[in-house]
């Protein structure tokens, strides 16, 4: 037996119907997200990027470390050093990291190493993994699952940026240590993505694609 005080559920029972509505309408909202690379230079409220932080801590983690920092940068000069820093490792990747089969993928993307999303956009959130964690003595704690459970916040924050309304596009430059300087963030903690937000330019394009069908994602047995 644990000695850790537990309390009641809150969960709201829905009923078979409400539970299959409820699916469906979610379902038509996210499939309608899509990773915007041209965004307008409007301005956006911080009240919905601190909801949208706030429903992405909701997530899951292991022994409920929450093993995430997220800066969120809306300064125009530490976004133009952002994009320096961005767009000369994504130089690097598109004229030496990178295979052919590699950029071959991408083709279709129309994606090259200039970045000027990192700057039109109003907001930045780096999304950083926290290996450890350190108490108010500064005793250092090893947090576990730490990929898994950042990952996951950062799906929710997604999620959370599209139903307030928010173009996104997730953005991973390798390396990305830069961002451990420029956001004073310690070596401990290592930068897992970069999340573009705002909203779209008037003349905002997409690729056409398709995700796969249900059958091919999954399998009930």
């Amino acid at each position: 037996m644990t000695d850790w005080p537990f309390e009641p559920l809150e969960f709201e029972q829905k009923t078979t119907e409400e539970m299959a509505a409820a699916a469906q309408h979610f379902y038509q909202q996210i499939r309608k997200r899509r990773t915007v690379r041209e965004f307008s230079d409007a301005p956006v409220s911080r009240d919905v990027i601190e909801n949208a932080l706030r429903a992405a801590g909701t997530a899951p983690s292991g022994a409920n470390m929450q093993p995430w920092h997220f800066v969120v940068v809306g300064q125009a000069e530490l976004k133009h050093k952002i994009r320096v820093a961005a767009e000369q490792e994504e130089r690097e990747f598109y004229e030496h990291r990178a295979s052919e089969e590699w950029l071959k993928a991408l083709e279709p993307l129309g994606t090259d190493a200039d970045k000027p999303f990192l700057e039109t956009a109003p907001w930045l959130i780096a999304v950083f993994l926290k290996k450890f964690t350190f108490d108010e003595n500064g005793k250092r704690f090893k947090n576990y699952y730490t990929a898994e459970s950042v990952g996951i916040a950062c799906g929710f924050l997604l999620a959370a940026l599209h139903n307030a309304g928010l173009a996104t596009l997730t953005h991973t430059p390798s390396p990305m240590k830069f961002l451990n300087t420029l956001l004073d963030r310690p070596k401990t903690e290592r930068p897992f993505m970069l999340i573009v937000t705002g909203l779209p330019a008037d003349d905002a394009q997409v690729p056409v694609i398709s995700k796969a069908p249900l059958d091919e994602i999954a399998t009930f047995r």
